[in-house]
């Protein structure tokens, strides 16, 4: 019996433990099932996630490319040194960037960019908030490669009240199909600069020139980039010092051919120790000879560079129908004739130390890029009667007089601009009205196309599409007020007939003179009190006391004699402070030099006084600033004037002339030369 129980208790004992075994596989299947299920839950969660990611990061892209397309009612608002360009693929232009500075002395710049539809005669504005900064003298070149592209580099930037200035030397491509801007980053790059110049060659991009201005000095460059745009790279080509190539400048003439590229003109500045800055006008003409190698190189030797390029001088043309000398006229290029066309510009003049000469043009040339290249005439063509008697024709456009020989049709667009030869000569002042001058006649022709020629300017937007010259802006001056011009004019090349004005200015010049006048009156009264005094101490010099006694003549002269040792010995204690090489910057520019004139001291000087004014008046700004910053530095030449005077008779004793002088007061400190931002 008890053998019996013992084998009971040892069965229930298995089965026990297999039941127990069995349930502790069942709970590590369920783990494993529940494992196996979060591990599938966390992948599709983990795909889940990054499709968001994803669709997020689209979503962000497609915001910071979001293009508005608007319809605008005419051309962009009043600006200077923006770009108009051809479109690639299409018959549109693209006007991208400028600046318009205020009459409040706030600099405005844009980033913005238009097209211009001419069928359509309308304008359309496209804003990105992916985009260059805004910027004017930046440089821009289409290409029709990809669906048609813009690719624009550098340019510069100012604050609202030029406190903080900035040159810009990034690169970037805006898309002309989806209107989107992209930035191109390559670690070799050009410098910051503006005013340059860029030209498209096949799939090169080709870059020469400009400038870089910190706010002392302009400094001007001649070196040659080329981006290649299959490769994304920029490289610098290196000349040796034995090679010919242009000087340094801006604002030139660059213009692409089968054959290489074509520059000519453009303008800096001499900086000679001792003296102002001197504007320079340029009108050498180059030419990029460019090669592209496709041979593939002998076995066992390296590929060497593809391209090969080579400047080449060309022989000033001796053509009359060349332009005179000027600046401000950058050439558009009529690809159907393979010439550059040029309008307008400023050639400026030294007349002195003290002024400087303006002339302004809206006179029209061609430029045939072949062979030797050579000027060609642009007269506007009048169009002809039936059965009208002949009559002598009336000036259409003349850059000089000119003979029958010359082959003129003897038309002149305007007779301020009678220049000879290659050397400038002053001409008359423009008429500053809306419209080039009439013909003299009693009756007024109609048809005549010199009513159609545009105001004259320089800096003006140029572009040919197809056969038709366009012209948008630029800048005009009168007196010292600069305006910056919004009118919009075609002239089809092909007819030569006459200009239409697509937009009239708005801006009424002729009227607009009578500030800067009082400004010159203004100036000119300071020179006269300084005059007066002058005149006031000769009298007292001489001074005789009628009707008192002869004592008193005596002393009155013995306190001049006094005076006037006294003066002598501030004049030579003030030759000895003016050679001291220790004295700060301040005390040097704000310090007039003998034989400087008050119209020299406040040019090398204008930017001192300007801060001083305005550390003084916070409030003023523009021409009132301009104006108290003059009064302070009349005030400090009046203070002067009497030692400044007697170190001239010192000078003059000496046996040093007035020429002599002058040139000691020009090999002063180098300060501004006044010139306009534009003169760059």
């Amino acid at each position: 019996m008890a053998k019996k129980k013992s084998g009971g208790k040892d069965n229930n004992k298995a089965a026990a433990k297999a039941a127990k075994k069995a349930k502790a596989a069942q709970k590590v299947e369920r783990k494993v099932q529940k494992k196996a299920t979060k591990t599938k839950d966390e992948f599709e969660d983990d795909d889940q996630d990054l499709e968001s990611i994803l669709d997020k990061i689209q979503r962000e892209w497609e915001e910071a490319h979001k293009v508005t397309e608007e319809l605008v009612e005419g051309p962009p608002s009043r600006r200077a040194n923006a770009t108009l360009t051809p479109c690639p693929n299409g018959n549109h232009l693209w006007c991208i960037g400028g600046e318009f500075f205020s009459d409040d002395g706030k600099a405005h710049f844009y980033s913005d960019v238009y097209r211009y539809s001419p069928e359509k005669n309308e304008w359309r504005k496209f804003v990105s908030p992916t985009c260059p900064g805004p910027r004017s003298a930046h440089a821009v070149v289409a290409t029709p490669a990809g669906g048609g592209k813009l690719y624009l580099f550098g340019g510069e930037f100012s604050s609202l009240y030029q406190n903080s200035f900035h040159h810009y030397r990034d690169f970037w491509c805006f898309d002309i199909t989806t209107h989107t801007w992209e930035r191109i980053e390559t670690k070799v790059r050009p410098s910051a600069r503006s005013g340059h110049r860029m030209a498209m060659w096949k799939h090169y991009i080709v870059l020469f020139g400009g400038f870089y201005d910190p706010g002392i000095k302009t400094n001007y460059l001649n070196d040659l980039w080329i981006f290649d745009t299959q490769e994304y790279k920029w490289k610098q080509i290196e000349f040796k010092e034995t090679d010919r190539r242009p000087s340094p400048r801006s604002g030139f003439s660059f213009l692409s051919t089968p054959e290489g590229i074509l520059l000519h003109g453009g303008y800096c500045k001499e900086y000679v120790k001792g003296s102002r800055p001197v504007g320079v006008m340029l009108d050498d003409t180059w030419f990029l000879r460019m090669t592209l190698n496709t041979e593939a190189p002998p076995s066992g030797k390296a590929s060497g560079d593809p391209l090969t390029v080579k400047w080449e001088k060309r022989k000033k043309s001796s053509t009359a129908y060349a332009p005179s000398l000027r600046s401000g006229c950058t050439m558009a290029l009529w690809s159907a004739k393979n010439m550059g066309i040029l309008f307008g510009g400023v050639t400026d003049e030294d007349t002195g130390e003290e002024t400087l000469e303006s002339v302004f043009h809206n006179d029209l040339y061609g430029y045939q890029i072949t062979g030797n290249g050579r000027w060609v005439s642009m007269n506007l063509k009048r169009p002809k009667k039936k059965g009208a008697q002949k009559k002598k024709a009336a000036p259409v456009q003349s850059a000089r007089p000119v003979s029958d020989e010359d082959g003129y049709d003897d038309e002149d667009v305007s007779d301020e601009d009678e220049q000879e030869g290659d050397k400038p000569t002053k001409p008359s002042r423009p008429n500053p009205s809306p419209k080039a001058s009439a013909p003299q006649d009693d009756e007024m022709d109609p048809d005549d196309p010199s009513l159609t020629v545009p105001l004259p300017r320089y800096n003006a937007m140029l572009a040919v599409l197809r056969n038709t010259l366009y012209i948008y802006g630029g800048i005009f001056e009168k007196g010292s007020r600069e305006y910056t011009l919004d009118d919009f004019y075609s002239l089809q090349l092909d007819k030569l007939d006459r200009y239409v004005c697509l937009k009239a200015s708005e801006i009424d010049i002729t009227q607009a003179d009578e500030e800067s006048s009082s400004d010159e009156d203004d100036d000119d009264d300071d020179d006269g009190e300084d005059t007066a005094d002058e005149g006031d101490r000769e009298d007292t010099e001489s001074v005789t006391v009628v009707g008192e006694e002869d004592e008193k003549t005596v002393e009155v002269l013995e306190t001049i004699e006094e005076e006037k040792e006294s003066l002598r010995v501030q004049a030579t204690a003030f030759m000895g402070v003016a050679k001291d090489s220790t004295r700060s910057a301040e005390d040097v520019i704000s310090t007039p030099l003998p034989g400087e004139t008050l119209a020299m001291f406040y040019a090398r000087s204008r930017e001192y006084w300007a801060q001083k004014a305005f550390s003084i008046a916070s409030d003023s700004r523009g021409k009132q600033l301009r104006r108290d910053g003059f009064t302070l530095a009349s005030e400090r030449y009046a203070t002067y004037k009497p030692i400044l005077e007697e170190v001239e008779r010192i000078l003059a004793e000496a046996g040093l002339d007035e020429e002599e002088m002058r040139k000691g007061a020009a090999a002063g400190p180098q300060g501004p030369s006044g010139q306009s931002r534009n003169r760059r």
